[in-house]
Formats: structure tokens, sequence, C-alpha cells
């Protein structure tokens, strides 16, 4: 081989040395329950996501961690003990045993240098970031709100009920009334899933229960769960029970089987935990049945008083956190303030242009029915205002009594050597509920017993810490 030949070789593998190789796309894996990679819907939403971070000069490639919906935070959890950790983690419990060992990244620092995501903020948000700053849930708040079918309502020949007095008149009459027209009064009034936590969060204000550490008639502080006031608020639920106006099979309802039995008409009256939610279960009845809409009952005037439940704000409940072990925490940042930009939230909050809005020759905006079934994957920021609204007046209602009734709750983050006292008075509490709402056990004759036994399980633990801290 000639000299020209070797010399004009190591030229050209110095020009190609010279030429900058294309760079592979960053990988963020994403874990989030009911986003899926075998939903074609989400696919479509994250590689538009995708599009709009590479049209800005980010190419990362999202790629969705596949998680089952029932028991998503337990397989959650196996997956994160194995030691799989995706970058971007939906938590929908189990996060505070993966804080405590360093796995979570604290997101205010990122925050506070965002472009977009600290603007997208609720206030709720603000403070529950002070105190547990490893999760971030930028959505309006969630309580479980009420809603019924609107020519159910009407059917009644009652008005929306503004008292308890005045909803229990109205349960009865959707039990009694043969609404479905099947010839037989066999409507329950109302269920909840799994628990009686809807329900509390609809009655606790109006039983007078204000906040989850309540002061007795000599000034101590004891759990709301063994107060007067929770034992009206069952006596109540027991109540309604005995007239069939509530559920009891609630303990074997799933949400699934909830909805299922308010679109078949086997209840009259569910409980929306969001505006989303409510916008949802109203597509979902049309689609059984056409033209009918839901009406929301606003917050119930009672014995102890009116409003929504107090809120937790000692941290999010569920919420995204960012791996502190990622390589790549910039990126994983970029796509959540991208997701909290105007763009982002124009594709997280309106879907998609000619399935769930038309864009008319004007400019303006027409939202169209496809809209009522389409959910925010993300988030909901609190300082975009979408250029169309399709939610309906029973949604927009109940972000206005958000609005109107939040008021913060006293509970705070307990250390991690309470967990099994918290979840055995938890067990304790709910069992007890059950045997109340019943009939199985009495409120005169076996509330002491409750008591007793919620102590023993834990219950006088944390009252004897809880006292330290609210002092």
């Amino acid at each position: 081989m000639s000299l020209r030949t070797v010399l004009m070789a190591g030229v050209a593998v110095a020009m190609l040395a010279a030429v900058p190789a294309l760079a592979e796309p960053v990988v963020i894996r994403i874990a989030s329950k009911d986003l899926l990679s075998t939903n074609p819907t989400d696919v479509a939403h994250v590689e538009r996501i995708e599009a709009a971070l590479a049209a800005q000069g980010h190419e990362i490639d999202l790629q969705m961690v596949d998680l089952p919906s029932s028991g998503y935070a337990d397989a959650l959890g196996v997956m994160l003990l194995s030691g799989d950790i995706p970058d971007i983690i939906y938590f929908q419990g189990g996060d505070q045993a993966m804080a405590e060992q360093g796995i979570l990244e604290d997101l205010r620092p990122w925050i506070a240098q965002s472009e977009h995501l600290q603007s997208a903020l609720f206030p709720h948000n603000v403070e529950r970031l002070e105190n547990y700053p490893y999760l971030l849930y930028a959505y309006p708040l969630r309580i479980p709100q009420p809603v019924i079918r609107t020519d159910w309502l009407a059917a009644t020949g009652l008005p929306a009920p503004t008292t308890v007095d005045e909803f229990t008149a109205l349960l009865t009459a959707v039990a009694q009334g043969d609404l479905d027209g099947d010839g037989t009064a066999n409507t329950f009034g109302m269920t909840t899933a799994d628990t009686t936590v809807e329900l509390d969060a609809m009655f606790n204000r109006a039983f007078g229960i204000n906040s989850t550490w309540m002061q007795n008639a000599d000034g101590e502080w004891i759990a709301s769960v063994v107060s007067d006031q929770e034992r009206a608020k069952l006596a109540y639920y027991r109540q309604l029970a005995e007239a069939g106006l509530y559920d009891t099979e609630y303990v074997s309802t799933n949400w699934e089987l909830k909805e299922d039995k308010f679109y078949t008409g086997r209840v009259g009256v569910i409980l929306g935990s969001s505006a989303e939610v409510i916008d949802i279960y109203g597509g979902k009845m049309r689609q059984v049945h056409p033209d009918t809409e839901l009406t929301l009952i606003d917050p119930l005037l009672g014995p102890g008083g009116q409003g929504l439940t107090a809120v937790d704000v000692s941290k999010e409940s569920r919420g995204l956190a960012v791996s502190a072990l990622s390589e790549h925490k910039e990126e994983a940042f970029i796509v959540l303030d991208f997701l909290a930009s105007p763009e982002g939230q124009m594709l997280e909050r309106m879907g998609f242009e000619g399935e769930h809005f038309t864009v008319n020759a004007d400019g303006s905006y027409e939202i169209l029915p496809a809209m009522s079934t389409w959910y925010v994957r993300f988030m909901s920021s609190a300082s975009w205002t979408p250029p169309a609204s399709g939610m309906s007046p029973a949604a927009l209602r109940s972000l206005e009594n958000l609005a109107t009734w939040y008021t913060p709750d006293n509970v705070f983050v307990w250390p991690a050597e309470f967990a099994a006292d918290r979840d055995a008075s938890i067990n304790v509490y709910r069992q007890w509920v059950y045997r109340f709402v019943t009939g199985e056990a009495s409120l005169d004759a076996d509330w002491d017993t409750f008591v007793a036994e919620w102590n023993a399980a834990g219950g006088q633990n944390m009252t004897d810490y809880a006292r330290t801290v609210l002092e």
C-alpha cells in the first residue's frame, strides 16, 4: 500500500471523526396508573408530547411502563423494590417508604427554577410540597361530591337538597319512586366504593367534624373517629341503611361496580372525586341514556354545620415523583415543565383536534361530545385557561364549591414507626363502621367497645403522639 493511500485513508478517518454523530434520544421511563402502551390513545398522546419536545430541541423518548390498573400500588412497589426504578413515577400510596430510602427527588429546587411548573401549582399543592417535597399532583382539589340524574331529580318533584333532612327525603323519593321504570321500587338511594370515605367527605362537616384531630369537652385532643360527632354521623348512616337508602354492599363494591349501579338505575346518587370524574360519569351516563345530564348536590347544612370535609395538606396522597437515582433528572423535569406550559396544557386538557374539539373559521373552539370521556394524564395547571370549556354545569359547580368551602386539616406526616398503628387502627375503624351501619353492632351498646379496640390497635399511641404535635 502506497504512502499516499495510507495518508488519504487517514484523512478520511479524520473527516469522519469530525462529523458529529446523531444524538440518540434520552430515554425517560414513566410509570403511571392507567397510562399503557396497549392503549392507542395513550400512545398517540405520548407521541405528540415527544414531537412537541423535539420541536423545542429536546430529543426525548418517553417510554411507558405497563402496570395493571387493578392493584397498581402493589405492582409498582414490587417493581421498585426489585431495583427497577423509572425516571418519572406516579404513586398512589407506597411513596413514603421510597422517600425515606432516598429514592425520590426533592422537587422544590427544580420547581423554583422552572419556567412553567411553579405557576401551575394550586395553593394546596404549595402547602403539601413544603411539608412533603417528593410528590406533585397539580390538579384542583379532589373531594368527592354527590351527583344525581337531572331527570330523576325532576321526577321526584323535590328541589335539589340543601340540608341533611332534605337529602334524606330525596333518597327516600328515589328508593320508593321506581324511577328506572322496571315496575319495582328496587333502587338504593346511594352507594359508595369499598368504604364510607366518600360519605365522610359529604357529611363530616354537616355533623361537626371539622378536622381529623378535635378537642373534647375537657379540651384534650382526640381523633375525630372516636368523637361524639362521629357517633352521631354513623347513627345517620345507620338510619339510611336501615331504610334502604344506602347500599350496605359498599364493602364489595369497587369503583367500576359503583358506576355500573348508577348507569343502570340501581342507585340514584354517587359521588365523583373531581370535576373531571363528574364529567366522565355524565359522558358514560349519556352512552346508556342519551340527553341525560347530572345535577350536583351542594354541601348540606346539618346539625353540626355545613361544608366540604377538611383537606389534608400534610402531603399529596398521590402524584408524580422523580427518581433521585435517575441519570436524566434534567430531562425528566424538562418533560414536566413542558406539560405545565400552555402548549403542554393544550395537549393535556383539550384532547385531540377533530375528536374532542374543532377550530372554527373564526378561530373559536367548539367542544365535541367525546370530550366528556377525555381525561388529563399528567397535570392540570392552575395558571392555564382552556380556549373553550367542555365542562358540564355540574362539574363547574363542583369547582366553585371547592374554592368556596376549602379548609385545611390539622393532620401531619407520621413517623415511620407509626405505620403499624395506623394500619391496625384504620382496619378496626372500618370493621366497626360496617358493623354499625349494617346494624350488626349497636351504637348505644357497643360504642365504648369500639373505642377501646381502636385505642388498643394503635389509636392510643397515635393520640399520645398527636398531642405532642398539636400542643
